[in-house]
């Protein structure tokens, strides 16, 4: 099997998109337009909502799912709000 090996790419090289903690660092200090300021921030679905998630699969494990249906609405929600289509 080949080795692979990783280098981390010079100024100007590789991708140019912002983390998340340095856009919101920058949308802090008003570096962004304010279109970009309003939009959630870009994430995985399995990263979105963690709070909410949570929650819900706890109920969920404790109770079954007929009986956590306001968790799993609220749930829906907060992903619907960092821009999923749910």
């Amino acid at each position: 099997m080949p080795k692979l090996t990783l280098r981390s790419a010079m100024p100007g090289q590789g991708p140019s998109a912002p983390t998340a903690a340095a856009a919101a660092a920058a949308a802090a200090r008003g570096d962004q337009p304010a279109a970009a300021q309003n939009k959630p921030a870009k994430c995985k679905a399995c990263c979105a909502c963690p709070e909410t998630k949570r929650a819900r699969d706890e109920c969920i494990v404790l109770n079954g799912e007929e009986h956590c249906r306001p968790l799993i609405e609220a749930h829906k929600q907060c992903m619907r709000d960092m821009g999923f289509n749910i």
